[in-house]
């Protein structure tokens, strides 16, 4: 276009001069007693030449007085580089754990670019890892005076007060962060920790509304986060003596937070207080099928405070057939039949809990369990010293463990006891269990190893490992147990 443009130009001179020499003329001019007389072609040259040197001169002098501004940008352009350059410094010098190196050139980086916000912000990380709390402060203080930066100051500044423990002033700066950028993921499990920690769980159901909108947290775990709020909330209007509020939002906790046991104990626990002895055994079994619990079969066969001990043994198979895979199944049976003395039947699920027990081998309370089996038996004195020995050193039993610090605990909180996590115990053998391998495996060599057809309690035709198909009362080879301990049960009533 530029080259089109210049022929053009250049064509329409060429024509003009043509025009002007084919056609001559004279030219005068009088003012002020002054007499010109010139031809055309020399007056339109004149013309030109004034045209060209007003031109230039107004070039000039437009050059002149933009001087001073290119003299501004040229230097500031030069600052910029200068001052990027120091960010990549101190950059780097982070990465190498040169906390004072780093420092020195956010220092530096911030003279040059006029308090930048990536200046601001390398200051505050270099002060963090110096250790100095009141410049890393000072610094993201400093963030917070800029609309484009005022998240990271915030973000800085609630990190530091969760590190302080000053939960009022998080909390506070994150309220004011959630203004700003509501769909943070971590801004929304930083809320959701503090407003645990201070027990506002109506905050928490507020603020998990919020995040189901705006889709912060993913649908199952904001659903399970959900679940512990209201089973918080269930306690508390349990507390003031509400239990039909109560044990509906327990309903609603077990629903959400389906492999917990904590909320379906608490909403069974509810609807026996309710008078509703049926309810409350559909949704212990209806736990059972996603998390098989210790507490869960205690309560479940504590539901007839009367039953004897074939009955409860009775009441133990029927939960069991709700998760008849489940190890925590079998072992439910095996120490009701040990209580109610079913020597037979409290082998053959002890068989079975031995054959499916993964490596290194069978866990404390399974030892345990056999050790109380060969206690009973006639001359199993040895075996019962034998399992108990094996106990000091197997693995440990499933405990809820922090999927965030590996921390376990017996009892499970909304916070983790250790790191403070929230909403972090799962129910789950814990991972130094591992550890204790080596003395489990030790152990099992004192003890007599068994063919495959003399696995205690294994059925004909069984082989260790195998997971039975059926459980007492189905259909196959144990169908004749149960109804015998149906009839039991019905006699000790």
């Amino acid at each position: 276009m530029r080259a089109i443009l210049a022929l053009v130009v250049v064509a329409a001179a060429v024509a003009g001069a043509a025009f002007v020499a084919g056609h001559p003329g004279q030219v005068e001019i009088v003012w002020q007693g002054w007499q010109i007389e010139t031809s055309v072609a020399v007056l339109a040259g004149a013309v030109a030449l004034v045209v060209v040197i007003v031109a230039t001169l107004a070039v000039g002098v437009a050059a002149l007085r933009r001087l001073p501004r290119n003299f501004r940008r040229r230097r500031l352009a030069r600052r910029r580089r200068a001052g990027e350059a120091a960010l990549t410094r101190g950059v780097v010098a982070l990465a190498a754990g040169q906390a004072g190196e780093a420092r020195r050139a956010a220092q530096r980086a911030a003279a040059l670019l006029d308090g930048g916000p990536i200046a601001w912000l390398l200051a505050a990380e270099a002060a963090q890892r110096q250790g100095d709390a009141a410049a890393a402060r000072d610094a993201y203080t400093r963030l917070l005076e800029r609309p484009d930066s005022e998240f990271l100051g915030l973000r800085g500044l609630i990190g530091q007060a969760l590190r302080d423990g000053d939960d009022a002033t998080a909390r506070q700066l994150a309220e004011r962060a959630r203004g700003l950028r509501p769909d943070a993921t971590w801004l929304v499990d930083s809320l959701l920790l503090l407003e645990a920690r201070a027990g506002d769980w109506a905050a928490a159901r507020d603020t998990l509304a919020g995040v189901g909108r705006g889709g912060a947290l993913s649908a199952e775990r904001a659903r399970h986060h959900r679940g512990i709020v209201l089973y918080e909330l269930s306690r508390a209007a349990e507390r003031r003596g509400e239990m039909r509020p109560a044990a509906g939002l327990a309903g609603k906790a077990q629903a959400l937070a389906s492999d917990l046991a904590v909320p379906a104990c608490h909403h069974a626990r509810l609807l026996l207080e309710l008078g509703r002895r049926r309810a409350a055994a559909k949704a212990i079994e209806r736990a059972w099928r996603h998390a098989p619990h210790p507490d869960l079969a205690g309560l479940y066969l504590d539901l007839d405070a009367e039953a004897g001990p074939l009955a409860r043994a009775a009441a133990a198979q029927r939960l069991a057939a709700h998760n008849p895979a489940s190890s925590e199944s079998r072992l439910v049976v095996a120490e009701a039949a040990l209580a109610a003395q079913l020597w037979g039947e409290a082998r053959r699920h002890l068989g079975l809990a031995l054959a499916a027990a993964p490596p290194p081998g069978p866990a404390r309370r399974l030892c345990l369990l056999m050790a109380r089996l060969e206690e009973n038996e006639a001359g199993g004195a040895v075996a019962a010293r034998a399992w108990r020995d094996r106990a000091l050193g197997a693995p440990p039993d499933p405990a809820y463990v922090c999927r965030r610090c590996d921390g376990d605990s017996g009892e499970w909180a909304p916070l983790c006891p250790h790191c403070g996590g929230f909403d972090t115990l799962a129910w789950q053998v814990p991972r130094r269990g591992h550890g204790l391998a080596i003395a489990a495996s030790a152990a099992a060599v004192a003890l007599p190893m068994l063919p495959a057809s003399e696995v205690p309690g294994a059925m004909p035709g069984e082989m260790p490992g195998e997971m039975p198909g059926e459980m007492p009362g189905e259909a196959g080879a144990g169908r004749a147990a149960p109804s015998g301990l149906a009839a039991a049960a019905q006699s000790d009533k």
